[in-house]
């Protein structure tokens, strides 16, 4: 039986410290807010210490003047830990999937322009392996119905998250990352339906994000139907650590690694 997955997702961001700039974890309510919640490097190894399955970091600056302090980042975390890494933020060609994946990470997350260039998920799909290629699908409630946004949350598109999940499938993605901006950093639980919806029309796995507040949160999540569950939030603010939350999911009778 495969097992699912724990995935603390870290959000990074450029700040200013008098005349240093510096990349920060942060969090954020409704792709918004950021909060500062401590160092990519020092969290990543307490992550894997406390038994998570993989981690997702997402630049959500995505800015150029980012990207060799994210390389840095991830070359560091990569020596530091030994579970699998996805990054993402401001990828637009294949490229940048090749500089990630040569510099430490496992798998790359793009989101707006595989909305802008579909034909990317298929590139990089065909020339990496489709198991590299993460989808982002962020998405809101509106005008009665859902559409994904890119651009941070900040771009509307004319996409359902259920059609263009389907669609992003047959282009090559391995793995989608489906995440309510609504829910993002509420921890009021998350968007079952849609997490059902989608789970119930595609093969590949899904990676449930949004709303996580409590451990019966994520439980909702895998019985859902997603592979996996990621969040940052719980993980920074709740006195929880993967390791309990864990066995809350093991005690539902979900399939799950248990900590050694």
């Amino acid at each position: 039986m495969v097992k699912r997955r724990l995935i603390p997702k870290l959000l990074l961001k450029l700040v200013q410290f008098g005349s240093l700039k510096r990349m920060v974890l942060v969090t954020t309510v409704h792709y918004d807010k950021a909060v500062n919640v401590g160092d990519p490097v020092s969290q990543a190894k307490i992550y894997e210490a406390q038994s998570a399955d993989e981690l997702i970091f997402l630049d959500i600056d995505s800015s150029v003047e980012n990207r060799e302090i994210v390389i840095d980042i991830i070359r560091k975390v990569s020596e530091e830990i030994f579970m699998p890494i996805t990054i993402g933020g401001g990828v637009k060609d294949v490229d940048d999937f090749r500089l990630f994946l040569s510099n430490g990470a496992d798998k790359v997350a793009i989101n707006t322009y595989a909305v802008k260039t579909p034909d990317l998920i298929t590139q990089a799909s065909k020339k990496f392996g489709a198991q590299c290629v993460v989808v982002g699908i962020d998405y809101k409630k509106m005008h009665g119905g859902y559409k994904v946004f890119i651009d941070g949350g900040k771009e509307e598109t004319e996409y359902d998250p259920l059609i263009w999940a389907k669609e992003c499938e047959k282009l090559g993605a391995g793995e989608i990352l489906l995440t309510n901006i609504d829910n993002d950093g509420v921890g009021e639980g998350m968007d079952v339906d849609m997490i059902s919806m989608v789970t119930k029309q595609i093969n590949i796995p899904v990676i449930a994000s949004g709303g996580c507040g409590l451990a019966s949160h994520f439980i909702q999540g895998f019985n859902a139907g997603a592979d996996a569950v990621s969040a940052g939030t719980f993980f920074c603010f709740k006195d929880q650590s993967p390791i309990q939350t864990r066995a809350h999911i093991a005690n539902a009778g979900i399939p799950i690694r248990l900590h050694k």
